[in-house]
């Protein structure tokens, strides 16, 4: 599960840690609770080059009849064979880009909320895919969905799901159009808990409507 997640890199560190030659109607303003049916910022490789540009969080399927059933994200054992998520597995493949994401533990009828993020402090890219259609209006749709995998250790404290981060080696490959389904499929595994950290923060990140550095700050 992910569903609430943090971007606060500027365009430069984007661009030097993901090799993005090309910044498309973005807005790089940090963010520190973007939810589900927001923007978010995603790579897409076209060509030679890699491009960073906003979807919808929520996937909408180009065949689907009802647009308001948006799944925020796809199990990564499903994905090759969904009636949904498998067109765009074979060939609408991106990268979310983020700093970190939230995650709630249930305790009793508690939830507290949890931020995991990079040891390293770097941006990362979860796996995602994502669709194209015509709105409502007649406006071009795009939106996308983040791929998840069973838990690692660290995260197997907080929730029974992760989120997919690929390591630098592997988002070149996930972006790659002529990459062997087999091989994708073996891209998708949960990031080693080492490369982790989680941590207790404010049950102010409950509200999307609290969008601020306190979001992210460790609590005692």
């Amino acid at each position: 599960m992910c569903g609430r997640i943090s971007r606060t890199s500027p365009r430069e560190v984007i661009a030097e840690e993901f090799g993005v030659s090309r910044f498309v109607n973005v807005d790089l303003r940090p963010r520190y609770n973007v939810a589900p049916s927001q923007l978010v910022e995603t790579i897409i490789r076209a060509g030679d080059e890699k491009r960073l540009g906003p979807m919808r969080w929520g996937f909408v399927s180009p065949t689907a009849k009802d647009p308001k059933l948006a799944p925020i994200n796809a199990r990564a054992e499903t994905l090759s064979t969904s009636p949904m998520f498998r067109d765009a597995f074979r060939r609408h493949r991106c990268l979310v880009v983020a700093n970190g994401f939230y995650e709630w533990r249930k305790e009793g009828r508690t939830k507290t909320p949890c931020f995991i993020h990079l040891r390293s402090g770097h941006p990362f890219g979860f796996a995602g895919i994502w669709s194209t259609r015509r709105g409502e209006v007649g406006n071009r749709l795009v939106t996308c969905a983040i791929v998840t995998c069973p838990p690692n250790e660290l995260m197997a404290t907080i929730h029974n799901r992760m989120p997919v981060i690929l390591p630098p080696g592997a988002r070149d490959r996930w972006l790659d159009p002529t990459a062997d389904e087999t091989e994708l499929r073996g891209l998708l595994v949960p990031l080693p808990a080492e490369d982790l950290d989680a941590y207790e923060v404010s049950t102010l990140v409950n509200s999307p409507r609290n969008d601020s550095p306190e979001c992210v700050r460790r609590i005692a």
